[in-house]
Parts: structure tokens; sequence; C-alpha cells
């Protein structure tokens, strides 16, 4: 069985092409991207050994997800050698209160997620996109969603409940935690690690332009930073983060903001822009010399240590801090501030690391880089829903 992965975001569209094994488990084919779609678009593959397929800019001038598609098809369909796709999973960032495994997407589900866009603007719109677009350029083919908020679905009072009336929280107003897949992926590789250390309380800070943590223990969640919405929780590249709810009624009661024009300006106009007024990209932030960039960074690191603190608290302790995403796979000064700020939890930083052990050997945290993949998640879901679907 070959399953496509399909992660759509509002500037990018990764994917990834994967066989089913024995055991529930998957082996990678191909990955590749559909990279800077709101500027300069380009196109990135590779398969399993990272030998390079494809790498070039797209000149096509519509870059609506339906075209990236048939370009997709059009390059993997030669690649497979006569293998057939069988079915495409879809990373769908939320599944509200109802969808808490993975689903065959069918047209009831798919109205159903869409009433979940107000809470998911960014998001949300981007993944149904995608579902759309390859329904219409290959009907036959099955479509599976599998959510980023499935793995928060763990979460109990307190760690889940805002202090509001509970008949909105029984309305479905509570926290649902965001970037599940990755977290999903970071858990499974810490039992696979001898000896195992996914027993510890541990904090992993998936960290990119989107950015959270999840506190949890024996691979599940038991807290996060990202709440109703993924507009929650710590500072980010174009999002606010967590924010003084009175503001949002002083923008819009004195200053006479929309609900649109406030959407806009946490969503796609604060965090690291907002404060830098350059960059949401921390690459660009560091390389600059401009004081801007650096207080913009100074309160980003400082809100990823605060809220690891407040994880600590949820679990009582910390014995394990996970770097994952973009940011905490790459960016070591960023890392280095986190740390450096979580001294006196007994995080030690061992400056001469270079493996997925970053801490020195009597630090009471140990400190570990993991590279995620949330396609090889999404494709593990698919194939096991598949899987219940036949034996049915």
């Amino acid at each position: 069985m070959v399953v496509l992965a399909l992660n759509a975001g509002s500037s990018s569209l990764k994917f990834g092409v994967f066989k089913a094994l024995s055991k529930g488990d998957v082996e990678p084919l191909i990955r590749g991207v559909f990279d800077g779609l709101a500027d300069s678009p380009r196109l990135s593959v590779k398969d399993a050994t990272g030998h390079v397929l494809a790498d070039r800019p797209l000149s096509v001038p519509d870059r609506s997800t339906g075209v990236l598609l048939r370009e997709l098809f059009s390059l993997l369909d030669p690649l497979l050698g006569g293998e057939q796709i069988e079915a495409v999973g879809h990373r769908i960032v939320h599944g509200g209160s109802r969808f808490v495994a993975p689903v065959h997407l069918t047209n009831e589900v798919i109205a159903a997620l869409d009433a979940l866009t107000p809470i998911a603007p960014l998001h949300q719109p981007a993944s149904l996109g995608a579902v759309r677009a390859l329904a219409e350029l290959r009907p036959d083919l099955l479509q599976i969603g599998c959510f980023d908020t499935a793995f928060h679905s763990t979460l109990a009072p307190p760690a889940s409940r805002y202090a509001i009336p509970r008949e909105y929280e029984e309305m479905g107003l509570r926290r649902y935690g965001f970037h599940g897949l990755s977290y999903e992926f970071i858990a499974r590789q810490l039992c696979e690690i001898a000896p195992a250390p996914s027993a510890r309380k541990t904090v992993v800070a998936h960290l990119g332009s989107g950015c959270s943590l999840c506190a949890m223990v024996d691979g599940k969640s038991r807290d996060t930073t990202m709440g109703f919405t993924a507009l929650d929780g710590l500072v980010m590249a174009t999002r606010s983060g967590a924010i003084d709810p009175g503001i949002i009624l002083y923008l819009q009661q004195a200053l006479g903001m929309s609900v649109k024009e406030v959407e806009q300006l946490l969503y796609r106009r604060s965090g690291l822009i907002g404060v830098s007024g350059i960059s949401g990209d921390t690459r660009v932030l560091l390389a600059s010399d401009d004081p801007r960039a650096a207080e913009a960074l100074d309160l980003f690191v400082f809100s990823i240590a605060r809220n690891i603190a407040a994880m600590a608290s949820t679990l009582q302790g910390l014995e394990l801090l996970v770097f994952t995403g973009g940011v905490g796979e790459h960016a070591g000064e960023i890392r280095k501030g986190i740390c450096d700020r979580l001294g006196w939890l007994g995080v030690r930083l061992d400056p001469s690391a270079s493996a997925e052990i970053i801490s020195l050997s009597d630090s009471k945290v140990e400190v570990r880089v993991i590279a995620t993949n949330e396609e090889m998640t999404i494709a593990r879901q698919t194939c096991e829903l598949l899987g219940e679907m036949a034996g049915g």
C-alpha cells in the first residue's frame, strides 16, 4: 500500500509518499515541498536517501492548490514506477471536540470541519482547499483527515478549562492544543530510544513560524500552550501569542477596529514581525544589527522560557526538554537563550555538542534536538485507518 501525505499551509504545501509496512509503520519513499507560494514559489523533492529528484522554481502563474497538485502528480506518477497511490492523508489543523482520531473525509465530515474555520482562519481553509482540489482532480482517491488537535484529547481539567461560564465550555470553548501530529511523532521517537525516556517529565518545544509547547508523560499530552485557537501561547512569527483580552476590547471599542481588522492584526501583523518591524523569520532577525530585531528575539526567548517553566509546574518537575520544528532544530542561538533562562531548573547545555543530546552529563534536565516529521505521522495514521476500514 502506498499513501500520499499532504500538509497544506498558508504559504507552502509539504508532501510525502510512504509505503505501508507491518506493525503499523511506514517506509518513506519521497518527500518534498512547494515553498514560498506567497512570493517566490519553488518545488523541492528528495528520495528517501536524500537524493535530489527536483529543485526548481515554479513558473506557473496560477499557484492555486489544484494547479500544484496537478504538478505534483505529474512528477510522482513516473517516479513511482507503476505503484499506485491508494489514499491521501491530510493534516487538518482543527478537529474540534468531535474529531479525535483519523477519519474518512466524506462530504458531511468536510462540512463539519469547514464550520471550524473561524477558530483556525489561517490553517483550516488551506487544509480543506487541498481536500476539495484533490476531489476534483482524482475523485476516486480515498482521502483521510488527520488532526493536529487529536493528540491533545487527553487534556483534562484544569489544564483544558477556561475560567468562563460552564455553558460556554459545554458549547466547546475549551483548550484544544495544536501541533499534535508533530508531538505524536516525537512521542513515538522517545519510546523507541533505548532506554526509553518517554516516562520522564517531558516538555517538547515545537518552534517554527507557529510555536507551541507540550508537557507530556508516557507519550500523552498533559498540558500545552495553544488553546481554543492556534493564536494562544508563545510569541510566534506573525502571531501575538497570549495577550490580555482587554486589548481586544480596547482595539474594537476605543480604536474602532472591526473583527476582521483585529484578526489580521493578531494573526498576521504581530509576533516577531510586529515587534521588529523587519521580519517574522528568526534567521533574518539573527543576522540583523537593528536593535528592534534583538528586542523581538529577546521577547521570543523570554516567552518560550517562561512557558516552559509553566509546563514544568503542570508536570511538577522537568526531566527532559526536546526542541523540534524548523527553529527548534536549527537555531542554536535561540536554544541557548532559552536554556540560559532555565538554568535555575538545572538546565546546562554542552556548547560543543553536535549530536541529538545537547546537554552536559551533569545537567539536571536532559536536552535533546529531534527532527519532526508530520508527514510520517499522517501516513501512519492513514494506513492504520485503512487497515481498520478493510478489516471492518
